[in-house]
């Protein structure tokens, strides 16, 4: 049997009958058969999963938590001023990241200090390094759920050597029933990289802050750039990042986010509304799904419009584009910032290399573009 098979026998044995989850490339089989075996609630931030299962256990429920290493971080207080608190039940299986085989340089910090991390916070944990280690899953959800308490389970990436993922199927961008935020009306026709690729004569010279994974990938590919800032990890921090840099350099600064990242951290545009940077452009791609890891939907797909969120919390001149005519002729005219270009695009990634740059050189070099 599969391990990500195996995982979800054990889970319906203990009885677990809700999972909270943020995807990771890692463990995109385990996700994708928990989201057709259970009630599933995908979240846009790891700590909204601790209130929310702290209410189906409220209820009388066994909620359990699937997330990347990286989102513990994210937890924290809401664990100890909640969970702890109220010695509440909670169950967390967290991809670990950064330990063995990582490519991400971001990973490595937190996936090294997180068994330190649980230790200092009197989190028992259990860990799972190949298919022989799996029924302490079992073991760890009779402890969280018996003894009214956290239980973290760090599942090794050496796990899944042997768990096929490559026959996750892409999903289809669904039609969203929402009304749009502006007057212009149509279907996704380009993919992220072409959206980026149409946009590239307007980046040139300008400072461009670009979402973690793919799409920074995607834009070295496209337009590198001294002046492009390429995040490897800190997914929904890149318009509070491109925020900052507004405020303090009279340059035009460019914010190239997606739809899971700013669902992460929508706060941010309230804020970026509030100090009205205008030399700030936000182009939110938005393809309905999580790109990087797996193309698992986000709430985009379905119920979410990027536009409307960011004019209800304040940004006025917001854009609505589906194609490269749209893309030319939002930013040939675009008026003074605050401004909100929402790209609505295909799925699909493009396959580029990784960024053959050092997290150090890609700041020094944003650094000695903008002293300039």
């Amino acid at each position: 049997m599969k391990p990500c098979n195996e995982i979800v026998r054990i889970l319906e044995k203990e009885g677990v009958d809700l999972v909270a989850t943020l995807p990771c490339d890692k463990v995109r089989s385990l996700y994708s058969i928990v989201s057709e075996r259970f009630d599933h609630v995908p979240m846009t931030r790891e700590e909204e999963g601790v209130g929310i299962c702290a209410g189906a256990y409220l209820a009388g429920g066994k909620p359990l938590m699937l997330i990347q290493s990286s989102g513990m971080g994210n937890m924290i207080n809401a664990l100890g001023s909640l969970t702890k608190t109220y010695q509440l039940p909670l169950p967390i299986l967290i991809s670990w990241r950064g330990v063995y085989k990582e490519k991400i340089q971001a990973q490595v910090p937190m996936g090294k200090y997180l068994p330190p991390i649980l230790e200092a916070f009197d989190i028992d944990y259990s860990l799972i390094e190949g298919a022989d280690d799996i029924y302490l899953i079992g073991e760890a959800l009779k402890d969280a759920y018996q003894n009214e308490r956290i239980h973290a389970v760090l599942l090794s990436p050496r796990l899944w050597e042997t768990c096929c993922s490559d026959d996750i199927k892409m999903e289809e961008r669904m039609n969203n029933n929402i009304a749009p935020s502006q007057t212009v009306s149509g279907s996704p026709i380009l993919t992220r990289y072409e959206m980026i690729k149409s946009a590239s004569p307007y980046l040139d010279g300008r400072v461009v802050v670009c979402n973690l994974g793919i799409p920074s990938k995607e834009l070295y590919n496209i337009k590198d750039q001294s002046s492009n800032f390429y995040m490897l990890g800190s997914m929904g921090m890149a318009s509070p990042i491109g925020l900052g840099i507004a405020l303090k350099t009279n340059r035009q600064v460019i914010v190239i986010d997606g739809d899971g990242s700013l669902l992460m951290n929508p706060g941010t545009l309230a804020t970026i509304a509030y100090k009205r940077p205008q030399n700030l452009t936000i182009l939110a791609v938005d393809n309905g799904v999580y790109g990087s890891t797996g193309s698992q939907p986000t709430h985009t797909n379905t119920c979410v419009d990027l536009g409307m969120v960011a004019r209800g919390f304040g940004i006025e001149n917001t854009y609505r584009v589906y194609d490269k005519p749209g893309i030319l002729n939002v930013f040939e005219n675009l008026s003074s910032g605050p401004n909100f270009v929402h790209a609505i695009a295909r799925p699909g990634n493009a396959d580029v290399p990784n960024i053959p740059l050092s997290p150090l050189e890609i700041k020094h070099r944003v650094m000695e573009f903008l002293r300039k």
